[in-house]
């Protein structure tokens, strides 16, 4: 009978210890859920995001649902949804024209909105596969991930293709120097990250990711000069050496990553992972990572954005069973 009571009591405190340590945990924490926007009606895969500072708002491709939705960030809101689009995949939001680039995979079709009427106002066709969006401020050219193999150079306040470098493999996510003339980009089909001399349009290195495949996902850490590639195949975190394109680290990280993001003020990265989770690595230094904890989120969620300036991350989950599609706004403490 004791050896009952004592086991049923060590039961019980197991249980007990396990409960504080999980709340401990979640207290502990650097995401703080703030809150969720709904996205009611909203089917499908959900894909990249753009920000605008200014009028604190979201666009976010809902590819599956053809739409790029306007959230309000001031009252955490859905304000509009931008129709008839064929599946939009990247987005970039242009404050000084107040553009809105929108590249969709059906047709190939770049849109060009005005940012407050959500009027047409232009459109960029790609023939086939319009995908990421990147912005140089700087030069004022806007870069477009397309087809089985190419990236649109772009002048932005014409709105008009100027030029076009060419790939191997058709581009996923990819990185713009700001102090350098290099873009770096994931080609997963061919197994390797392209490096893009964007002065002379063409492509200067490949670098591999040491059998890990399905690279996918993109942040560069300039300063350190560190690339970081989230890979599928096995699930990884590469980190390629921009001076060499040597690989200096491989950390396993959870399945099925799409978006991953590096915050230069806390040294860390987030990787938002379709497996439920988003994973943060710390980056103890420019060689040395580590993962400090990983939080739950749904099944698919595994795109979103990370805005610095508002110690921000964003993460779009999407509508399956009876999990509805939404955004979570995540406070990074």
């Amino acid at each position: 009978m004791h050896s009952l009571l004592s086991r049923a009591v060590c039961v019980v405190l197991t249980v007990v210890c396990a409960s504080v340590v999980t709340v401990a945990a979640q207290a502990g924490t650097p995401l703080k859920l703030k809150t969720t926007v709904a996205l009611q009606g909203v089917e499908g895969r959900i894909d990249h995001f753009a920000f605008d500072a200014a009028g604190e708002r979201l666009f976010v491709c809902a590819l599956g649902n053809n739409t790029v939705e306007v959230i309000d960030l001031r009252s955490s809101q859905r304000v509009h949804s931008i129709t008839g689009l064929g599946a939009p995949q990247g987005v970039a939001y242009i404050p000084e024209l107040n553009r809105l680039f929108v590249a969709n995979d059906k047709g190939g079709i770049c849109k060009i909105y005005d940012g407050k009427s959500f009027q047409v106002v232009g459109e960029l066709d790609l023939k086939d596969d319009a995908d990421n969006v990147r912005y140089d401020d700087a030069k004022k050219k806007l870069y477009v991930g397309f087809g089985n193999g190419g990236i649109a150079v772009v002048n932005a306040p014409e709105g008009k293709q100027v030029g076009s470098m060419k790939l191997n493999a058709h581009p996923e996510a990819f990185q713009l120097e700001e102090n350098g003339s290099r873009i770096f980009v994931n080609l997963p089909n061919s197994r390797h990250v392209a490096v893009i001399d964007r002065d002379k349009g063409e492509v200067v290195a490949r670098w591999k990711t040491d059998l890990a495949f399905g690279n996918f996902p993109m942040a560069l850490d300039e300063a350190n000069h560190r690339l970081f590639v989230g890979c599928r195949l096995p699930s990884k975190l590469v980190v390629l050496n921009t001076d060499s394109g040597d690989v200096v680290a491989k950390i396993d990280i959870s399945g099925d990553t799409d978006d991953v993001f590096y915050d230069a003020k806390r040294h860390r990265i987030y990787a938002i992972c379709g497996a439920g989770k988003i994973d943060l690595i710390e980056q103890i230094d420019p060689n040395t990572y580590k993962i400090s904890t990983k939080v739950d989120t749904a099944e698919g969620a595994r795109t979103g954005l990370f805005v610095a300036e508002r110690n921000a991350l964003f993460v779009a989950v999407p509508h399956r069973g009876s999990q509805q599609a939404e955004i979570r706004w995540y406070e990074i403490e």
